[in-house]
C-alpha cells in the first residue's frame, strides 16, 4: 500500500484487509511524504504487529508503488497492491489466489471495481469487457491496480527493470504480463468498493465529455503515451516478449518514421481494443503521429 495524506478513511481499508479470510497477507506499506497523520495511524498499527512501513521522498503513486514491489519479502508467493481509501470484500485475495493457482509462468488477476462515494454508496457502474490482448493492453487503459494480483514470477520479471518514462503502476504491470504472454485472468464480478471522493489522486467517475477532453489534451499536449511506453518495453523486456508482440511493439517504435510500419498499425487487428470510442482516437492519433 503507498500512502499520502490519507488518514481519513486509512483505518478503514487497512481493517479489510486484515480481514482477508483463507489466506495468510502481510501488508507493507510506504508513507509518499504524508503532512496529516497518516504517519501516526501507521507507527500504531506497526507497533500492534499489524504492518510494517517507511517512508520516502514523495515519488507519485506510480514510483512509489514500483519502489513497494522492490523492496517487498522476496519469499510471497502472490503480491497484491492496496489504495489508502477502498474498502475490499473479505474474500479479494481467496478469489485472485484461486483463480491464478499455483501457476508456475507469469500470471495476473484483476477484477471489475464496484464504485461508490465516500460513504460507500453504489455510484453508476463504468463495466469494462477486455478483450485480454497484448495490442489492446497498448492502447487501452483499464486496468486497476487496486484489484490487481499477481505472483512472483511477474513480480521477478517487473522488476528487473525501471523504466525512465512511467504514466501508470497498474497499467505498466499489465502491459509487461502481456508481452510475455503471462496468464490473465479477469473477474467480472467486483471484490472491492472504489471509493471515490473529493481527494483521490485517480478516480473513474469523470463524465463521457471529460474524459474525451483529456483525450484531445493528451493529443494536443502531443504526450505520445504509448509510442513512449512502447518504447520502455522493448529496452527492458525485448528479450522476454512473445515475437509476435516484440513485432508489433517495434513497428509502434518506428511508426513515425516508416509509412509501412503507420499502415501496418492502421490496419492492424492486433490494436484492437474493446472500445470503440478508443480504437478511434488511437487510430486518429496514429495518422498524426501522437500515438
Amino acid at each position: 500500500m503507498s500512502t499520502f495524506n490519507g488518514s481519513r478513511f486509512l483505518s478503514e481499508q487497512l481493517e479489510s484487509i486484515y480481514a482477508q479470510r483463507g489466506v495468510v497477507a502481510r501488508l507493507l506499506v510506504r508513507d509518499d511524504g504524508s503532512t496529516d497523520n497518516t504517519v501516526d495511524l501507521l507507527w500504531h498499527e506497526q507497533v500492534q504487529g499489524r504492518l510494517r512501513w517507511y517512508t520516502g521522498q514523495n515519488l507519485g503513486p506510480a514510483r512509489s508503488f514500483l519502489d513497494l514491489l522492490e523492496k517487498a519479502d522476496d519469499g510471497a508467493d502472490l503480491y497484491a497492491f492496496s489504495d489508502q481509501d477502498d474498502v475490499w470484500d473479505d474474500d479479494k485475495l481467496l478469489v485472485a489466489s484461486s483463480a491464478i493457482g499455483g501457476e508456475r509462468r507469469p500470471a495476473l488477476y484483476f477484477c471489475q471495481t464496484r464504485l461508490v462515494d465516500e460513504r460507500l454508496g453504489d455510484l453508476p457502474q463504468m463495466p469494462i469487457s477486455p478483450r485480454l490482448t497484448y495490442g489492446e493492453a497498448l492502447v487501452y487503459q483499464f486496468v486497476g491496480g487496486c484489484t490487481m494480483v499477481f505472483n512472483k514470477a511477474l513480480r521477478d520479471i517487473v522488476t528487473r527493470y525501471t523504466p525512465e518514462y512511467l504514466r501508470m503502476h497498474d497499467v505498466w504491470i499489465y502491459d509487461i504480463a502481456q508481452a510475455v504472454g503471462a496468464k490473465v485472468v479477469f473477474d467480472a464480478v467486483p471484490h472491492i468498493r472504489y471509493r471515490q471522493h473529493s481527494g483521490n489522486v485517480i478516480g473513474q467517475t469523470a463524465s463521457a465529455s471529460s474524459q474525451w477532453g483529456e483525450r484531445l489534451r493528451r493529443l494536443r499536449r502531443h504526450e505520445h503515451i504509448r509510442w513512449r511506453t512502447a518504447q520502455e518495453l522493448l529496452k527492458g523486456y525485448s528479450s522476454l516478449m512473445l515475437p509476435e508482440n516484440r513485432g508489433l511493439t517495434v513497428a509502434i517504435v518506428g511508426y513515425r518514421i516508416s509509412l509501412s510500419k503507420k499502415l501496418s498499425l492502421l490496419f492492424s487487428r492486433e490494436l484492437r481494443p474493446a472500445s470503440k470510442t478508443i480504437a478511434l482516437t488511437s487510430k486518429l492519433a496514429i495518422l498524426l503521429n501522437l500515438f
